[in-house]
């Protein structure tokens, strides 16, 4: 007994005419009686009562007939649910990002795509933001966020999320800069001006930047890797830095910084997910990057 006879079972027992269940049902007469005789025997009863003018469901038949209506319901409920959990997306994503943008628009991209792809299992990794690009360049991450640097290298994609300014940052006391270096930094008033800067990255570029057109040598205290330890360095009063403001937004240290409106301001960041294009093909990939679209 199979799906097949049970189909042609029902649909003879709805129509009660062989010919005209056999037509619907793309099988010919004989192989449709054939069918009928097999699950008869199989079932030790006979289903029909027929002539040559007319086809009734004997008393067994109409039992037959609740049993093979479950039987089929049930067989559609689970081929369509198989056939779904064929369809649906499984596997593992990397995802490489920065603390801060882990615990702000990171978490709520994350819950809504679980919801969508339960069984895409996300992996995690944090660091400098500055690394991003070069993590999915080198194959170590799927995608990675982070801000977009002034030339994108040849085969990495972008898709923005963000826009964030850059921030000159300070101690709440000790005061570092006067109102005239804020007004009018030059070298000889920034000379003795201790600096936290960044290891690498967009930050560290477009301030170095900064300090070159206005002809300031810095006086680094200190180079570090991540937005988060300069803001932790420069709320001690070890000199002043540079970071987003998404950063500070973030920030259990904002309360004891300043922000200083330095003219000209430092060129906003644009925050946003890497991937390489050739693997934008990737199914998973293709998931989370066009979710962002």
């Amino acid at each position: 007994m199979d799906s097949h006879s049970l189909k042609l079972f029902l649909s003879l027992a709805d129509n009660l005419h062989f010919g005209k269940t056999s037509r619907e049902q793309h099988v010919s007469p004989s192989a449709l009686s054939r069918s009928i005789k097999q699950l008869e025997d199989e079932l030790g009863a006979p289903l029909f009562v027929r002539d040559s003018r007319s086809v009734q469901l004997t008393r067994e038949g109409q039992q037959f007939r609740e049993y093979a209506s479950e039987a089929m319901s049930g067989w559609h409920a689970i081929r369509q649910r198989l056939m779904q959990d064929q369809l649906d997306l499984h596997g593992e994503l990397s995802l490489y990002c920065s603390v801060t943008a882990s615990y702000s628009f990171l978490y709520d991209i994350l819950s809504s795509f679980r919801l969508d792809y339960p069984r895409i299992e996300m992996k995690l990794h944090t660091g400098d933001p500055a690394r991003a690009v070069e993590r999915v360049q080198q194959g170590l991450e799927d995608l990675a966020i982070g801000a977009r640097p002034d030339n994108l290298p040849a085969g990495v994609d972008f898709q923005s999320i963000t826009r964030s300014e850059l921030r000159f940052i300070g101690p709440q006391s000790p005061q570092l800069l006067t109102e005239e270096q804020r007004r009018q930094p030059s070298a000889q008033s920034w000379k003795d001006v201790p600096m936290i800067l960044s290891e690498e990255g967009l930050a560290r570029t477009r301030t170095d930047r900064w300090l070159k057109s206005h002809g300031i040598k810095p006086r680094i205290y200190a180079q570090v890797s991540g937005n988060e330890a300069i803001v932790s360095m420069v709320s001690l009063g070890f000199g002043i830095g540079v970071v987003p403001q998404i950063v500070l937004d973030n920030s259990p240290l904002t309360a004891r910084i300043r922000i200083y409106d330095i003219q000209p301001p430092l060129a906003a960041y644009d925050i946003g997910l890497f991937a390489l294009e050739k693997r934008l093909k990737d199914p998973l990939i293709a998931a989370f990057w066009n979710r962002r679209q």
